[in-house]
């Protein structure tokens, strides 16, 4: 085992301790108990209904396909509204579109295309959902306990999955798929109950809010400005793609394979989830004592035992065993990527980063899902099980090129320091472009300290929404240093600034102890004039570009 520094976790069940994150973790395990229970009833229903593997790995990626339409819409809706009330909105969506599908379903009146398009319309709303409650959980949970939340989702999520393919299996077997259906329609109702009892704390807005598009450009930029969360989302894509290869064929390897029901589909789940429990509980010591690229690794390589193991077992107790080590290293694997982007993300913009690593994901998953099931039509279950497990396997060596970096110790909370100049021109909010200055004087011995600094900054300064950054030094006064920016309007201006975290501080506490002199850096803050001939022969007349 690779031997690290000690790291300090808190409890798995801390977080429990909290009443808010307690009620919402029953409620939406509750919800994702009645989720799974659909997933059994439609997996089950389309064995019966289609004539091919591949529409019966189609429901898998009709789950899965709205994350990766839906999650960047839904990652800026989180971060510019009340999350609570985005979530409140789309579980009663779910509730409805599982009601409906219930009542065809009881009517008669289900066909493959019918499955296939309210599993879609369903999984919408939980994409939409899903990245305000993740961006949630550090709102309701202190950051150190935030591994702990997570790891608690995963391990609710996983017992529901232990026990709901199980449930559905018997409910599907006894009362059909309309019951299954039905059953999820009340499900939401946990869940709904639980978000209107949560009373967040809400700041007062000062700034109106972004734009659509301008709020998934700016989480699109600091996402691309991040090269620790650019290889988290390509190594989730990667895992996606080839893991999904069990979720989307499991209803064929145990009807075909295992020549079995739908409680023998119900039981494979169940195990996937028992062993996904098994995986948080010995996530918390693995990560104590590994690397994260290390755990990413043990996860790659532990899917691809279990998914070659299920390819070539006719027996359902070796099955139930491989899926179990599929469930560990699906939660090892998925649990850590989710607490890598949160903790390296500032909450301004968490929700859009999680929104991104979840399209990749989640993508990943719904093309693989799609991939695996033309694999199977070609050369059937075993054979593509198999295939995926070699991908897996090469995976596992990826890190060589996108490797995991560790979490970073940055605190990234608000710094708050920032107050709006007085200024003698009348701006308005969209006045602009802005033009920044900022003067430093350095003394020779310290250049090179300086510039290695700077590199972090023009990082910083990017990520944050600044524009053609450049540091200047002067010809004649060689010490002095100037660092220059624009934005496009002065509200852009104060988000920027607003945005700025602890550890953005900690960075311009380093820069300032270089800076020579008596007078702290001088501050330009400009606004941008363009020269705009009306013709050739005319004086030139000065416009304020706004």
């Amino acid at each position: 085992m690779d031997q690290t520094q000690p790291k300090t976790r808190a409890p798995v069940l801390a977080p429990l301790r909290h009443l808010t994150f307690r009620e919402l973790w029953i409620g939406n395990n509750i919800s994702n108990l009645g989720s799974l229970i659909q997933g059994v009833g439609a997996g089950w229903l389309m064995t019966e209904l289609a004539v091919s593997n591949g529409m019966v790995a189609l429901v898998q990626a009709a789950n899965i396909l709205p994350y990766m339409v839906f999650s960047l819409l839904a990652g800026a809706l989180a971060d510019n509204f009340d999350r609570r009330m985005v979530m409140i909105w789309a579980q009663s969506f779910m509730l409805v579109a599982s009601a409906g599908l219930a009542a065809l379903a009881f009517g008669g009146m289900v066909t493959p295309w019918v499955i296939l398009i309210f599993t879609f319309i369903i999984g919408a709303g939980g994409a939409l959902s899903n990245p305000a409650w993740q961006a949630s959980v550090g709102d309701v949970v202190p950051r150190d306990e935030v591994r702990s939340a997570v790891g608690l989702n995963s391990m609710g999520f996983n017992l529901m999955r232990s026990i709901g393919p199980a449930l559905g299996g018997m409910i599907v077997a006894a009362a059909g798929a309309g019951a299954a259906f039905a059953v999820n329609a009340v499900s939401y109702i946990a869940i709904v109950w639980a978000l209107v009892r949560w009373r967040p704390e809400t700041k007062p807005r000062r700034l109106p809010r972004e734009s659509l598009g301008s709020a998934l450009s700016a989480g699109w930029r600091y996402v691309a400005m991040s090269p620790a969360l650019l290889r988290v989302m390509a190594r989730g894509l990667l895992f996606g793609v080839a893991a999904s290869s069990v979720l989307a064929l499991l209803p064929v390897v145990a009807a075909d394979v295992l020549r079995g029901t739908a409680l023998t589909y119900g039981l494979l789940l169940g195990a996937f989830g028992l062993g996904a429990i098994g995986g948080v509980v010995a996530s918390s010591r693995l990560a104590a004592r590994l690397r994260n690229e290390r755990l990413v690794q043990l996860a790659f390589l532990g899917f691809a035992l279990g998914v070659e193991g299920l390819a070539f077992s006719r027996s359902i107790w070796l099955s139930l065993l491989a899926l179990g080590l599929t469930g560990a290293s699906w939660v090892l694997a998925l649990s850590l990527f989710n607490v890598t982007v949160q903790l390296s993300t500032p909450r301004w913009v968490v929700g859009r980063a999680l929104s991104f690593y979840q399209t990749a994901t989640f993508g990943g998953m719904a093309l693989g899902s799609w991939l695996w099931g033309l694999v199977s039509d070609a050369r059937g279950p075993v054979e593509a099980l198999a295939l995926s497990g070699v991908v897996l396997f090469l995976g596992v060596f990826v890190g060589r090129w996108l490797g995991m970096a560790e979490y970073a110790n940055l605190n990234l909370d608000p710094l708050d320091r920032w107050r709006e100049p007085a200024l003698r021109l009348d701006l308005q909010p969209r006045s602009g472009p802005i033009l920044l200055m900022i003067d430093y004087r350095i003394a020779q011995a310290d250049v090179e300290t300086f510039l290695a600094l700077m590199r972090q900054r023009r990082r910083g300064r990017r990520r944050d929404g600044a524009r053609q950054w450049a540091l200047l030094r002067d010809l004649e006064q060689p010490e002095i240093w100037t660092e220059s920016y624009h934005v496009p309007t002065w509200i852009d201006y104060i988000r920027h600034q607003e945005r700025r975290t602890k550890a953005d501080g900690e960075l311009t506490e380093k820069i300032l102890a270089l800076h020579q002199g008596p007078d702290p850096p001088r501050v330009h803050r400009m606004i941008e004039r363009q020269t705009v001939p009306l013709r050739d022969d005319m004086p030139l007349k000065m416009t304020d570009v706004t």
